[in-house]
Parts: structure tokens; C-alpha cells; sequence
């Protein structure tokens, strides 16, 4: 007895959806980028465990490059939060409003 498919595609769902809440519900923006760091991860397990379920190197494929997003959206989003912050000094979400124009 061991650990089937369907229990990586149901801890992928409960982390994508731990993820979406921590994106609508939250207002501080560490934590929404967090949140989102988050919904990429489950996303990328499901990716290996679709995989895993094929036999086929396509889903790792996705995975990586999925990951190199994932690190170029942290490199941006750490960014524009230090920009933030040294421009307002707070991290809520909200300020981002400025940004409209």
C-alpha cells in the first residue's frame, strides 16, 4: 500500500486552493506573492504526477519551466515590493493602486 496518483493530484488541489485563498483574502503583498509561489508549486506537482501517470517526460518538462517562471516572477515581485515600500512604506496591497496611472 503505498501513495497513489490521487493522492498527489488531491494535496496538488488542496495547496492550489490554500493558494487562491491567500491570494483573494490577504492584503499584505509578501504574502500574496507567497500565496502564488504557492498555487505554482501544486501546479508543478501535478505536472510530475500527470508524468508519472503517462510514462512520459512532458510533465517534467512543464515543471522546469514552470520553475523558471516561477523564479523570474520572485526576482520582479521582490522588486516592485522593495520599490514599494521605500516609496510609501507599507505593503499593502491597496497602495498598488498608484501604479494605474
Amino acid at each position: 500500500m503505498g501513495v497513489s496518483l490521487e493522492h498527489y493530484f488531491v494535496l496538488s488541489a488542496v495547496l492550489f486552493v490554500i493558494g487562491a485563498y491567500g491570494v483573494i483574502a490577504r492584503r499584505n503583498l509578501i504574502v500574496v506573492l507567497m500565496s502564488l509561489e504557492l498555487m505554482l508549486n501544486s501546479a508543478n506537482l501535478a505536472f510530475v504526477a500527470f508524468s508519472r501517470l503517462h510514462n512520459d517526460m512532458a510533465g517534467q518538462v512543464f515543471m522546469i519551466m514552470s520553475i523558471t517562471v516561477a523564479a523570474a516572477e520572485v526576482a520582479v515581485g521582490l522588486a516592485l515590493v522593495v520599490a514599494v515600500y521605500a516609496h510609501r512604506e507599507s505593503l499593502d496591497v491597496d497602495i498598488l493602486k498608484i501604479l494605474k496611472g
